[in-house]
């Protein structure tokens, strides 16, 4: 049903700043490319407070919603939840970023991967990232009705399609302002896993549209290294 009045253009609006948020971090990711701070010989922990202050630099940002993430090497394997030693980047590193930087009390959230010498499994993996992403977004897009179950599966699919396996237990979660809706480790309905039978596509619990983020992690546990991209899903 199609929404007017107030309400309509709230959700306009909102929709309007986190797509304005994201794009502020696709700026922020372009310019730590362009600055060459994922580099070989620098701590994980270094580049991560040298992203921070980048943002804050650029931006004004000194907050984030989420733990800031650089991890490089077998620490690339490591889902979200794991908070391995700190590691000094490798001349033939595999590294990836993931920050939820706070842009005018609107969240992003948004993770690239970074490769460092010239393997050629790793520039595969980096380069599949992105279009699995894609690919999840488009079958997303083409079902009205999709359950974070759903999508799940499809994402799991695609990345064993492409010659990788899932890093996580769910590839993706809500989204909003700051403090957004709660997202509570024991609340499936909050995230994009295979746990969660509700529709995507509904409202929270004051009647606001519920944004998405996706993440694909995508790993080779052989080789022992993996990959990380994410960012909007619903807008």
């Amino acid at each position: 049903m199609a929404m007017f009045g107030p309400m309509a253009d709230d959700e306009g609006t909102r929709a309007a700043r986190l797509v304005d948020a994201q794009a502020k971090a696709v700026r922020l990711f372009a310019e730590i490319e362009e600055r060459g701070l994922v580099a070989p010989g620098e701590g994980e922990r270094a580049v991560s407070d040298r992203i921070r202050d980048l943002a804050n630099e650029m931006f004004g940002t000194t907050r984030h919603w989420h733990k800031r993430i650089v991890r490089s090497g077998p620490n690339t394997l490591l889902p979200y939840r794991e908070n391995p030693p700190d590691r000094v980047i490798g001349t033939d590193d595999i590294v990836f970023a993931d920050f939820g930087p706070i842009f005018e009390e609107y969240e992003a959230d948004f993770g690239r991967t970074f490769v460092l010498g010239d393997d050629p499994v790793k520039h595969r993996l980096r380069d599949d990232l992105p279009r699995v992403f894609a690919a999840g977004k488009t079958f997303f897009e083409g079902d009205p009705e999709i359950t974070g179950e759903r999508l799940h599966t499809e994402v799991g699919r695609l990345a064993t399609e492409a010659g990788w396996e899932l890093g996580g237990w769910h590839a993706g979660h809500l989204v909003g302002e700051f403090p957004h809706e709660t997202i509570d480790g024991a609340d499936m309905e909050s995230y994009v896993t295979p746990a969660n039978g509700t529709p995507l596509r509904r409202t929270d619990k004051t009647g606001r549209r519920c944004h998405w983020i996706l993440e694909i992690h995508l790993i080779d546990r052989e080789r022992g290294f993996g990959g990380f991209h994410e960012e909007l899903l619903t807008l």
